[in-house]
């Protein structure tokens, strides 16, 4: 592919050949990861009148679709695109729909009810990754690169506020299966449509023409680069997973209903999206790695503050100041992990910073019921802007060390030099 010539900014990243099209089509097959955990759980706990009965299946789908992310972003990364993602997306509608047609009635047994979601789970087509990887091959310059991963985290982060909502929208007029054979269907679809894209095309072969090459520098990039990103995306879902249980716990001390806090998560919502478009339509002179910390560090702090607030707005406000950080410290982890992967290994990446996250918002989870149980609200607060700081105190740490750059950073070390002498 070669790097745009247009002048960096989101208009360009849409103008880029192909990049509009292959977007939208990943768009549409992930909005479906924003509609099946509440439609899963909506229509399990229907069919088997167990509200947790559908708490088990719906932490039984997630692990599989979380835990086995990078075995299957392997798979593409091994055979490309095109050959990997259609058969999971093939088998995953077609297990959605199974589960549809399971819980369309009440009378589904809960053990096959759970057997099917692990199966579906762990078919999960890892779109958000191999896009990720797709935007590199679309857009070489790193400039440009960063406003296509921005634009990419606020994309995702809509897709994950709106699909619950299109969930309560079917849910008015069908049963919840529905919502889960939509979620099906909407994955089939925007596979297809992704897959077909002459990008994707273009990338599956080169992927399988170099496979062997990159295949004996995976193992060494992984190990040496990943380890930052990585763990800056387990603290950011650490503090994530355990703030939605706090925020509840808010809002129940000082008597206010559910509603009143579905208000302080679109908070967290808006400021996460207003900082990643901000954040990438910005030429930052300090590299990626050396931003990564501080952007934890800015999301941890905030979190600390936001246990302070004596009421509702406050918190709504502390609530957009720490969303700020959230998608361009998750871009920035996503950024350097591009960097620090081998060409054959992108996809592979992408998908262990995406798995540190869910694994992060999920043990957050755990970790918030038991600090609303045992903590004063505002010190559970403190606790998770602290897993934040300490993520980012490690990677700042590790930042310190010198250590050999990456050909990626080679060359664009080169660029800058090139440019410096041309001014």
């Amino acid at each position: 592919m070669s790097a745009s010539s247009t002048r960096p900014s989101y208009a360009a990243v849409l103008r880029t050949p192909h990049a509009t099209r292959t977007f939208t089509a990943a768009l549409l097959g992930r909005l479906s990861y924003g509609m099946v955990a509440l439609a899963v759980l909506l229509a399990v706990s229907r069919a088997t009148g167990s509200y947790a009965a559908a708490g088990t299946v719906m932490a039984l789908f997630g692990a599989a679709s979380v835990f086995l992310s990078p075995l299957r972003a392997a798979l593409v990364d091994r055979h490309g695109p095109r050959r990997a993602l259609l058969p999971m997306a093939a088998l995953y509608a077609g297990l959605l729909g199974t589960l549809a047609a399971a819980t369309w009635r009440p009378g589904a047994p809960a053990a096959v009810l759970g057997a099917v979601a692990v199966a579906a789970g762990a078919c999960t087509p890892p779109l958000g990754p191999t896009m990720r990887a797709v935007w590199g091959e679309l857009v070489t310059d790193r400039r440009l690169l960063q406003r296509a991963y921005s634009l990419d985290g606020v994309a995702e982060e809509l897709l994950f506020v709106s699909g619950p909502l299109l969930v309560g929208a079917v849910v008015q007029f069908a049963p919840p299966a529905a919502g889960v054979a939509i979620s099906g269907l909407l994955v089939g679809i925007g596979t297809l449509a992704f897959v077909t894209s002459p990008v994707v095309k273009s990338i599956a072969v080169q992927g399988q023409a170099s496979r062997v090459q990159a295949r004996a520098r995976v193992r060494m990039r992984i190990e040496r680069g990943l380890v930052r990103p990585v763990v800056v995306a387990a603290g950011v879902g650490l503090s994530l997973g355990a703030v939605d249980l706090l925020v509840l716990a808010f809002a129940e001390e000082r008597g206010h209903g559910d509603d009143v806090v579905a208000w302080i998560f679109a908070a967290l919502s808006a400021g996460s999206a207003v900082g990643g478009l901000l954040y990438g339509a910005v030429d930052w002179r300090t590299g990626a790695r050396v931003r990564l910390p501080v952007l934890t560090a800015g999301l941890g702090l905030a979190l600390a503050v936001a246990g302070l607030a004596p009421g509702l707005v406050t918190l709504a406000c502390a609530a957009v100041c720490a969303g700020f950080f959230v998608a361009p410290a998750l871009t920035t982890a996503y950024l350097v992990a591009d960097e620090s992967a081998a060409p054959g290994a992108r996809v592979q990446a992408g998908a262990w910073v995406n798995t540190a996250v869910n694994a992060g918002i999920s043990m957050g989870a755990a970790a918030g019921g038991l600090l609303v149980g045992h903590l004063p609200v505002g010190a559970g607060f403190a606790l998770a802007g602290g897993a934040a700081l300490l993520a980012a105190a490690a990677v700042g740490v590790g930042t310190r060390h010198p250590r050999v750059a990456l050909p990626q950073e080679q060359e664009q070390e080169q660029e800058a030099g090139t440019a410096e002498q041309a001014r």
